[in-house]
């Protein structure tokens, strides 16, 4: 179901119609005047109340008044009212970025943060829209480029399945590489409607170590301010919750998220923050970023309920013609 927008019509010239409308209501007003001053010339009312008795002399005008509604509606079909609908994106480029890194073997999250990202991320990807191209990049001390943009999603999920993780989080190679991939992909698609819109989807659970400094060259911030630049969205996940940690080399070792970078790279690229603390909460947030990247909001046209309710108007003031009056208005 949609909302009408009433302020908005693609053709309104079709209104000047109502003038027509006007004129037919005046024209009828006129007649039943005119008819009734030649019935009161009728010297036998006895006869005459036999003939138009008064319980049924206001019956005889609704077929008019449904044929002036239905005149009404049907022009106001022919303005072309136009309502926002929510309709799928046919052309847009995402990019899909998770952290691999050995800080997601953490249990905080049951029953561990990389299978949680992994169905979670699944879900992400089967329920987009099909006309979104979607890439999978994973990072760790590197980032690699699993999956070019696509709108095959099996290649998509498989290789979200077959993710293993690895040391460090080079969080800004991720982003520079998900940068590129999509100006790649978008050199190939452009046409001559220019490169379609697109997006950078990040899920990590901890702060960037390789390099150390955000604001290095090739450090997360300097790529959120690179993707700000071309106009690309980062939507970070900051995943886990304060009390998580793992067991490397034997040692126990706090792998706390980092809500502060990853709200700062939102921030800076122009994207939403999230904050998952469950697989539920990350499941919901991906729901939430499927919603915003899927769909867009448009005026489309909404002539189509005007259009039905008119012509059933226009039938019903027909059949109650025939069944007052025995005869069409």
């Amino acid at each position: 179901m949609f909302g009408f927008s009433f302020e908005g019509f693609s053709a309104p010239v079709w209104f000047l119609l109502l003038i027509a409308v006007l004129a037919l209501v005046v024209g009828y007003v006129v007649v039943q005047r005119i008819r009734r001053r030649r019935t009161m010339r009728f010297t036998n009312l006895e006869l005459l109340e036999k003939v138009a008795p008064k319980r049924q002399s206001w019956l005889r005008h609704v077929p008019a008044l449904l044929l002036v509604i239905s005149l009404m509606l049907l022009t106001t079909a022919m303005a072309g009212p136009t309502a926002e609908q929510k309709v799928p994106r046919n052309r847009a480029t995402v990019m899909l970025v998770i952290d691999v890194s050995l800080s997601m073997e953490a249990t905080d999250v049951r029953p561990s943060r990389i299978a949680a990202a992994k169905v979670a991320a699944k879900s992400f990807v089967d329920g987009l829209t099909p006309g979104i191209n979607l890439g999978l990049i994973s990072f760790a001390g590197t980032a690699s480029v699993l999956v070019a943009p696509t709108t095959d999603r099996k290649s998509v999920a498989q290789s979200i399945e077959t993710l293993r993780l690895a040391e460090s989080t080079a969080t800004g190679e991720a982003m520079f590489a998900a940068l590129q991939s999509v100006e790649g992909f978008s050199q190939i698609m452009g046409g001559a409607q220019g490169p379609p819109p697109a997006r950078v989807v990040l899920m990590t659970d901890g702060k960037q170590t390789v390099p150390t400094d955000p604001d290095h060259p090739r450090g997360a911030f300097t790529a959120a301010r690179a993707a700000a630049e071309r106009k690309i969205p980062v939507s970070t996940i900051s995943f886990g919750t304060p009390h998580g940690s793992v067991t490397i080399n034997g040692e126990t070792q706090p792998v706390s998220v980092d809500d502060d970078s990853m709200r700062e790279i939102a921030k800076v690229s122009g994207g939403e923050f999230y904050k998952a603390a469950s697989a539920e909460e990350l499941r919901k947030v991906y729901d939430t970023l499927g919603e915003q990247i899927g769909y867009e909001l448009k005026d489309a046209d909404a002539s189509r309920p005007w259009l039905a309710l008119g012509v059933l108007v226009l039938l019903i003031s027909a059949g109650g013609s025939l069944l007052i009056g025995q005869r069409l208005p």
